[in-house]
């Protein structure tokens, strides 16, 4: 879709330039704002809590219900990239209000659901609803304050999207515990309430272009290449990757329709995403750093639970305590950021990620023995880094953007946050499973009867070849030992990431604050 221009027009066809929102209201359409994310980003994580129950409950395998979380996925995936287009085309008030309704009502509905496929089919509306609103949120916060208070005002509904996933698992773990899976989404639709009336009490911005036409082909071509590669990411390690037919196919699906997208958009007159905002400096290297910046945020709460769970024994309601520690962290970096965004942007995002791996680099020494502390520490040490560089990557990315074209960009960069956190929560799955695998047929190969140190466990009565019983304990803790390797390689990649993107930080251009 090509850029808006400066001067938007009503339905009518008339200029519009709404009237400038006084301080109260400012407030309150970033409360909303927040609200609205926050929510959105529960529900992205809410389900990898309630899946037991929900096995149970709907008579479904483990791999049917991840289909709950999969098609979710995709629907965010898919419709984010239209929130340009529909806010321009139908103001953002409208979408805001009628995305957070159909959002609200959908995940009300999940809690109602009495089998898989009516779930799945409420999960897919959830994330149609669900999927306009942090980008488009984010839009309006930007556009309502001016260019000086970008940095505290990013503070604040940064919480909503980097501390909702970390609410998320724990709340609905705790709601579900009390009640049922159903009350988890339930809660949520009934907070939303409150992001409704907000949306429709407080937001005015309705700016449109009423004539505004949908580029179909850029946006089928987008659609089915997103949908392909999320499914390839799912489905590739139950799938044995490129061994399976579905993959192969779903991965040339992918590339080709991709391929059509960038050839299309570059030779279109108004294609659905607009190339010439990656001309942009600042923007062009902002989307970049989200990219690293997605794949780090997610990647360790989707591997510690496992690891904590299966290989050092913790408790559910434990891990989920140790878990939650990232959002205490989370919540000292955006205070911190307040301060931290007043200087040059480029010092919060190299401390952030320097942070980020230095945390990365204690859990390289991670063992199975590993302490509540080590795990505690590091999870305050990530969500204070993700605190400290969201602001400023923010504030940087679109300080030279002008704001006709921030429902677009807005757009692409939280979809690329989506893609790139989805994308590397799959990579690390495989290197821990490929590399555990690797590591437990190496150090199977010196349990022997001629090994010392086996022959002086056997005697003190740890492990014995000598028995069924004692060599299922000898292979279980083989197991242990070799999959620990796979996570502290996972670990390491996490790191290596963290480093490697700073030398793309110093070249962001310190943005000019003012109007």
């Amino acid at each position: 879709m090509s850029a808006v221009s400066t001067a938007e027009t009503e339905s009518d066809g008339g200029p519009a330039t709404p009237a400038s929102p006084g301080a109260f209201q400012r407030a309150m359409i970033l409360a909303t704002a927040t609200l609205a994310t926050m929510l959105v980003s529960m529900t992205l994580m809410i389900v990898s809590v309630i899946m037991p129950q929900l096995q149970g409950s709907l008579s479904a395998t483990q791999d049917q219900v991840a289909w709950v979380i999969t098609f979710n996925i995709i629907a965010i995936a898919v419709v984010t990239p239209m929130t340009g287009w529909l806010a321009n085309r139908f103001g953002r008030r409208n979408v805001m209000i009628y995305s957070t309704i159909g959002f609200v009502a959908s995940t009300i509905l999940c809690g109602t659901a009495n089998s898989l496929e009516v779930l799945v089919l409420y999960r897919v509306l959830q994330g149609v609803f669900g999927a306009p609103l942090n980008p488009l949120s984010n839009a309006i916060v930007l556009d309502t304050f001016p260019r000086e208070q970008h940095g505290t005002v990013n503070s604040i509904y940064g919480v909503g999207v980097v501390i909702g996933p970390m609410l998320g698992p724990i709340l609905g773990g705790y709601i579900a515990d009390a009640y049922t899976w159903r009350w988890a989404f339930i809660a949520v639709g009934i907070a939303g309430i409150l992001a409704v009336i907000g949306a429709i009490v407080f937001i005015r911005d309705d700016r449109r272009e009423a004539k505004l036409t949908l580029d179909w082909t850029g946006f089928i071509t987008l659609a089915i290449a997103i949908l392909c590669f999320q499914l390839v990411l799912d489905r590739g390690e139950q799938e044995d990757w490129f061994n399976s037919v579905e993959i192969v196919i779903q991965a040339g699906l992918a590339a080709a329709a991709f391929y059509v997208f960038i050839v299309h958009s570059l030779t279109s007159r108004r294609p659905f995403l607009n190339p010439r905002l990656l001309l942009d400096r600042n923007y062009a290297i902002g989307l970049m750093v989200v990219l690293i910046f997605g794949m780090m945020n997610f990647t360790p709460m989707a591997l510690l639970p496992p690891l904590l769970q299966n290989l050092a024994g913790y408790p559910d309601d434990a891990i989920g305590f140790l878990i939650g520690t990232r959002g205490f962290g989370g919540m000292l970096g955006f205070f911190a950021s307040i301060w931290v965004g007043k200087l040059d942007p480029r010092i919060g995002m190299t401390a952030g990620f320097l942070i980020q791996a230095v945390s990365g680099w204690w859990m390289m020494a991670f063992d199975v023995n590993l302490t509540a502390f080590d795990v505690a520490l590091t999870s305050v040490m990530q969500g204070f880094a993700v605190g400290l560089i969201w602001v400023p990557l923010v504030v940087a990315s679109f300080s030279t953007l002008p704001r006709e074209h921030l429902n677009e960009a807005t757009a692409v960069f939280h979809l690329l946050r989506y893609i790139a956190a989805s994308a590397f929560v799959s990579i690390s799955v495989v290197i821990v499973l490929h590399t555990g695998q690797e590591n437990y047929a190496r150090m199977t190969e010196f349990v022997t009867p001629f090994n010392d140190a086996l022959q002086e466990s056997s005697a003190l009565g740890l492990w014995s070849s000598e028995s069924l019983r004692g060599l299922a304990t000898l292979s279980g803790e083989v197991g242990r030992q070799a999959f620990m390797i796979g996570y502290i390689n996972a670990f390491t990649a996490y790191t290596v990431l963290s480093i490697a993107i700073l030398p793309l930080v110093f070249f962001v251009r310190v943005p000019n604050r003012k109007r």
